[in-house]
């Protein structure tokens, strides 16, 4: 999990301004392009990552592969200027890199006795992982973006050493008895109430988690904090996450899938009302460390709970399609909509543009509220494991 995370949160925080950089200076299209690639990689995941590389590959040796190529596409990322060059670098790399998401957890899994217990504790690594590559990375790089190649670069070397790490992970064998249209019958699910309405959720869930990571920097710079703190105050909720990683068993154990999941939404709620109602900088400290506090009661929750009630011959499917909602759709709609949301809120007088935040940050606290309304009177997990 440290692995997995070091490698995507060296360079992730640092790409949006690398692309419209002196050195890139691509185009608005151009950087959508680049953009879209890890969302349109978590759709195509749930085909390959979740059907043919799970019943064909080991899963440790699939992540070895993997990790391999797509550190050798990182190379070609810090080498290349050109528009071309760097989409199918970027597009490799997303490709090769996405799936991995999914059969990490798959290995977690399959080596853990008690998920309930272990995988929040597990899953930390992760944690610590983006923490530490995003927070050095941004202090010494933030302030000159061509020197922000140099992070792809870090993430290949880290890359290489995950695929030989990976030859040592429990042994995970290919899962030869799942069914040759595994995603479909995954998809299937979505038929039973209660697996519709999480993943709904899922999507409107991490469609406004999505906003917040584009619109909280430069809502953060607009009450008065200087660009070098931008990232180490987002990353407060990264440090109180580590609470929710530690508790997550015993919350399940007391409260239930249900109210477990209505906790890490609720997060969102304060969240996003205090950007909205309260936009003063400790209350916007208060409002990341709560929301992150609450994070994996959510996130982490949602995946324990599908590798506890679905069949295992379509498991790693399941995982694939939830994935495709944390990754891919939510995001997507959130890009869709967040230019243009973010341009009917802003105004430009005598050459200053200034963003109406507060009427900005209702929208995702509207779609939060309806989000623990759907788990609260729509889902109904069954109580025995299916």
């Amino acid at each position: 999990m440290f692995f997995q995370y070091f490698i995507w949160g060296v360079w992730l925080p640092l790409l949006f301004g690398y692309l419209g950089s002196e050195g890139l200076n691509f185009s608005g299209t151009q950087q959508t392009l680049v953009l879209i690639s890890f969302p349109v990689s978590a759709l195509l995941s749930v085909f390959f990552g979740n059907q043919f590389a799970d019943r064909n590959f080991d899963a440790e040796k699939f992540l070895a592969a993997s990790h391999f190529l797509s550190g050798l596409a990182m190379v070609g990322l810090y080498c290349s200027t050109s528009f071309g060059a760097f989409l199918f670098f970027m597009w490799a790399h997303a490709i090769l890199f996405v799936p991995t998401l999914s059969v990490a957890n798959s290995v977690l899994f399959a080596a853990m006795r008690n998920p309930k217990l272990e995988y929040g504790r597990v899953r930390l690594g992760g944690t610590f992982g983006w923490m530490s590559a995003s927070w050095p990375m941004f202090f010494l790089l933030s302030d000159d973006p061509m020197a922000v190649r140099n992070t792809f670069m870090i993430a290949a070397i880290a890359s290489l050493a995950f695929a030989a790490f990976s030859l040592t992970l429990p042994h995970t064998p290919a899962n030869r008895s799942a069914k040759a249209m595994a995603w479909w019958q995954a998809i299937r699910t979505l038929a039973l109430p209660f697996i519709f309405v999480l993943w709904i959720v899922t999507m409107l869930d991490s469609s406004i988690h999505d906003l917040y990571f584009l619109w909280a920097g430069s809502f953060i710079a607009s009450i008065g904090v200087d660009a070098k703190w931008i990232m180490p105050i987002m990353s407060i909720g990264q440090l109180a996450e580590i609470a929710s990683m530690f508790a997550i068993g015993a919350v399940l154990a007391k409260f239930g899938w249900k109210w477990t999941l209505i906790i890490g939404i609720s997060g969102q709620v304060v969240r996003f009302a205090i950007f909205a109602f309260f936009p003063q900088l400790p209350m916007v400290i208060l409002g990341i460390a709560f929301h992150g506090m609450f994070y994996a009661f959510y996130f982490a929750t949602v995946f324990i709970f599908v590798d506890e009630f679905l069949p295992k011959e379509i498991r790693a499917s399941a995982h694939g399609i939830f994935n495709f909602m944390l990754l891919g759709g939510g995001p997507i709609i959130s890009r869709l909509i967040a230019p243009y949301l973010f341009q009917q809120h802003s105004a430009t007088i005598a050459g200053v543009t200034t963003v109406d935040f507060s009427s900005l940050f209702i929208y995702p606290l509207i779609v939060s509220i309806a989000a623990v309304l759907l788990l609260l009177f729509a889902f109904r997990p069954p109580v025995h494991n299916s």
